[in-house]
């Protein structure tokens, strides 16, 4: 399991994971949203929930995943679970289907870092490309006019995303005690992951094995 906060640099983390291990990067939000798009029963449970704006119970969820975790792929290559599970609750699910995380990496971040990496966070609304006002400013006057801030992007509401994640994250953590490496995440993101390619190497000089992992 790989976790990381809200621009704790996760998702540059689990790309560069996948790109080198070639494990089958599964993302419980595109699932969600891919079983939605091809109306599989799961999927057609999961829209009526959501067209009510309701969150899509445990269950549904847990199937999806599990389904998706029990290809061939999933089996032969290992997997990463990107963004899931978000709760002991999950975690137990899955454990119960005998899906089971051989590391828990934690992206570990102060969060006075964490809050200026977001509030400084801009989108370029016509390439789609974010900037950083100080660590990846606009290349010139004229994007940096464009630019625009996600709503979300407060020190206000960051402050309260980071306060959920930190008590999902503590109970996910509390089961997989025995296999975590907490990597500091203020570092760079090649020292990040020269850190987590350590622990992942020396996995599978223990193990021999494919590698099951899991993000949230």
């Amino acid at each position: 399991m790989i976790s990381g906060a809200p621009a704790s640099g996760k998702g540059t983390q689990c790309h560069l994971i996948t790109s080198k291990y070639d494990l089958v990067h599964i993302a419980a939000g595109d699932l969600l949203r891919a079983e939605i798009a091809s109306g599989s029963e799961n999927g057609k449970k999961a829209k009526e929930y959501m067209e009510k704006g309701q969150l899509v119970p445990d269950e549904i969820v847990v199937m999806m995943v599990k389904d998706r975790l029990s290809q061939p792929d999933s089996a032969e290559k290992g997997w990463l679970l990107d963004g899931y599970p978000r709760s002991s609750s999950q975690a137990t699910a899955l454990q119960a289907y005998g899906f089971k995380p051989d590391l828990f990496i934690l992206l570990d971040v102060p969060q006075e870092i964490l809050v200026d990496r977001v509030v400084g966070r801009r989108l370029d609304p016509v390439t789609g490309r974010i900037y950083h006002l100080t660590y990846s400013p606009p290349e010139t006057q004229e994007i940096a006019a464009r630019l625009t801030q996600r709503f979300d992007d407060t020190e206000e509401r960051v402050k309260l995303r980071l306060q959920t994640h930190n008590q999902n994250v503590e109970s996910v953590l509390s089961l997989f005690e025995d296999i975590t490496v907490k990597v500091d995440g203020s570092l760079s993101k090649e020292d990040v992951f020269a850190k987590i390619d350590n622990a992942l190497s020396n996995l599978i000089e223990q193990n021999n094995a494919p590698l099951g992992m899991a993000a949230t």
